[in-house]
């Protein structure tokens, strides 16, 4: 299962899930089924999340079994 702190790093800039969803070329609801874990991202928009936040994919997304 992939874990994410997306929410996390929303909230340390003060950003919406809309303002993300805007900024990687996905709708709102996009957003946040991946902070609730409903949704694996792709690996583009897991690269473009985390180019977003200016951190490595690993910083914000995680594989536990």
């Amino acid at each position: 299962m992939i874990k994410n702190r997306i929410k996390e790093y929303r909230a340390k800039y003060d950003m919406k899930q809309e303002d993300l969803a805007k900024l990687v070329g996905v709708r709102r609801e996009t957003i946040g089924n991946l902070e609730k874990g409903k949704y694996n991202p792709s690996l583009v928009l897991a690269w473009n999340i985390a180019k977003v936040f200016n951190v490595s994919i690993e910083e914000i997304f995680t594989v536990e079994d």
